[in-house]
């Protein structure tokens, strides 16, 4: 991570509409709070000094994906270059999690940031000789304009935050 890199993430989610939050883990529960709209469901956060709030179910049914107003991920990484985030997709769900709700809130630390798609294919590559399986590249709101004029939410999250992890 570099300074360079998480200004340029954070210019480009502010050109796609995606806030980003930045918070410590001291304030992570208390920065996290108030972007939670019930129902929440979320996966477990693979950062040793942040976890969840009891109220987010980490182990959700198809219905209560369904219903969810809000779903909370952690993103493996972060493309400062395009302001995407990488779900990694694991046993928890964090594919499902990331789509079915209204809003998607995606944790990611500011060291993981990487500053371009070269940069983000080499990591990826790496992932996969180390077993890491599927990855879904999120930039934004899900959107389509097939059908004349632009649509969110079609296809996955209305609206979109990324909460920045400073250190993790």
């Amino acid at each position: 991570m570099s300074a360079e890199a998480i200004a340029t993430f954070e210019s480009s989610l502010d050109e796609i509409g995606v806030e980003l939050v930045r918070t410590t883990a001291d304030e992570f529960a208390s920065t996290l709070s108030p972007l939670l709209d019930a129902p929440t469901v979320g996966t477990s956060l693979p950062f040793e000094t942040v976890s969840l709030p009891d109220r987010v179910d980490t182990d959700p049914s198809i219905a209560d994906l369904e219903a969810a107003a809000t779903g909370v991920t952690a993103a493996g990484y972060g493309i400062a270059d395009y302001g995407s985030v990488i779900i990694q997709g694991g046993t928890d769900g964090e594919e499902p999690v990331s789509l079915y709700a209204d809003e998607h809130v995606a944790v990611v630390a500011a060291s993981d940031v990487l500053p371009d798609m070269d940069a983000t294919f080499d990591q990826l590559a790496e992932d996969i000789r180390n077993g890491v399986g599927q990855s879904i590249i999120a930039t934004g709101p899900s959107a389509t304009a097939d059908m004349g004029s632009l649509v969110t939410g079609a296809h996955g999250p209305m609206d979109v935050t990324v909460v920045l992890l400073e250190d993790k």
